[in-house]
């Protein structure tokens, strides 16, 4: 399938690159490009052979938010399914079975940084910005930038972000828990990929497990989120993938997981 707004690359076998791809309005998310990364999300669900998924933008943005010239055209009814089919993208983010990495490069403002979010995790590049600005045009976030950001950096400083509409830099971002690392802009790629790389080496089953324990277990009281624990262990560790790993430590070799999301 090819898309007209976005780059969607396998540059190394297990990992997918997907790109935003309207460096001349800083990949502003319109209702065009937020159509074709669901439907590229859905191409990946697909995808067995993908490990990893690294999303970025072209540029100088990752994306710097929401499409205002189209929104400013838009009728209630067309802001609302605009904004739902923007949620409905971030939860298919989070539901892949593929682990997601964001790679912040520039601004990753409004929509943007709500895209990120959705991710797994962020590295960024030390001229990333992050921030939700839309209080500055009499908005608020859309994309679930009131919901996903105090949960990650707690509500004050949430509140300050979406209240002020001020960018902060990667190291901050990092600090506060909405980054994870930054390095410089010339090895931002290259340090994402040696971590997609050494994940899309694992098994399949357990990475997929992690990632949904994990992201369940957050949303539910501790004693149900460590009863979903054990249950799944006992299915992780009934997997190909499971008996592949314990049978090379003990044999002190390196794993060849080839585990499938049935086995």
């Amino acid at each position: 399938m090819s898309y007209q707004y976005l780059l969607f690359e396998k540059p190394e076998d297990k990992i997918a690159l997907v790109t935003f791809n309207r460096p001349d309005t800083l990949n502003a998310l319109s209702p065009e490009l937020i159509q074709e990364f669901s439907d590229i999300l859905d191409e990946i669900s697909r995808d067995e052979s993908i490990r990893v998924v690294i999303l970025t933008g072209a540029g100088q943005a990752f994306a710097a938010g929401a499409d205002i010239e189209a929104m400013s055209k838009f009728t209630p009814l067309q802001i609302r399914n605009y904004v739902a089919k923007g949620h409905e993208a971030l939860f298919k983010i989070e539901s892949l079975p593929q682990v997601v990495i964001a790679a912040v490069n520039g601004f990753c403002l409004g929509g943007g940084n709500e895209f990120a979010m959705a991710c797994d995790f962020v590295y960024a590049s030390v001229k990333a910005r992050f921030g939700q600005p839309e209080i500055k045009l009499g908005i608020i976030p859309g994309f679930g930038g009131t919901q996903r950001l105090p949960r990650l950096i707690g509500k004050a400083r949430a509140k300050e972000l979406c209240l002020t509409g001020e960018f902060i830099k990667g190291e901050e971002a990092v600090s506060l828990g909405l980054a994870n690392k930054v390095f410089p802009a010339e090895q931002l790629m290259a340090e994402t990929m040696k971590t997609a790389r050494d994940i899309a080496a694992k098994g399949r089953i357990s990475t997929q497990a992690v990632k949904q324990l994990i992201d369940r277990g957050t949303e539910i009281d501790l004693r149900a989120a460590c009863r979903l624990e054990v249950e799944t262990f006992g299915m992780v560790f009934n997997s190909s993938d499971a008996r592949e790993g314990l049978t090379a430590f003990l044999a002190k070799r390196q794993p060849d997981f080839k585990g499938t999301r049935e086995s």
